[in-house]
């Protein structure tokens, strides 16, 4: 987390996921954080991959990769799944994207570059995922983890549930 990455601007990313934004700013923005971090660290962000990104970014929501390699195909990027398969890798090891395991689907990081705990907040209606900061688990997890003497090493936290727009729509 950074100095300008307080729990309130964290908070106000996953808000903004699941309210009306402008989302053309919000996704040129974590581009352009993707791309200087790559850079940074010698990593190729090659069209495919940046393509993979983009396509990610264009809705919060997880896709899987056969929806990426479609959009991907349509626009000449090859046929072949390890086409997407390889740009999703990529994206995740660079940590310009998360794997969300319960959907078998991948989600951009709104936070690329940053060392930061995420919990996944997908909705079980319209699929769409916002990425709130998870410190607080993260910490309580390590206690509990500690007092038995296990170390945690990776944990990703996912929540399902509905979004505020799936919830009113419920009520209606």
């Amino acid at each position: 987390m950074t100095d300008r990455d307080t729990p309130e601007t964290t908070d106000s990313a996953a808000a903004r996921a699941f309210s009306a934004h402008d989302h053309e700013a919000c996704a040129g923005e974590v581009l352009a954080r993707a791309e200087a971090v790559s850079a940074a660290r010698g990593a190729r962000l090659t069209p495919v991959r940046r393509r993979a990104l983009e396509i990610l970014l264009e809705a919060h929501r997880a896709m899987g990769a056969y929806e990426v390699l479609d959009r991907l195909s349509a626009e000449g990027f090859g046929k072949q799944p390890p086409v997407a398969y390889r740009a999703l890798d990529f994206l995740v090891e660079q940590g310009l994207a998360h794997r969300i395991a319960r959907l078998n689907a991948f989600t951009a990081c709104v936070h690329p570059g940053e060392a930061h705990s995420a919990a996944f907040l997908i909705c079980r209606a319209c699929h769409a995922v916002a990425e709130a900061e998870a410190d607080p688990v993260r910490v309580a997890l390590e206690a509990a983890a500690g007092a038995v003497g296990f170390q945690v090493e990776r944990a990703t936290v996912e929540a399902l549930g509905l979004c505020p727009s799936c919830r009113e729509a419920a009520a209606a």
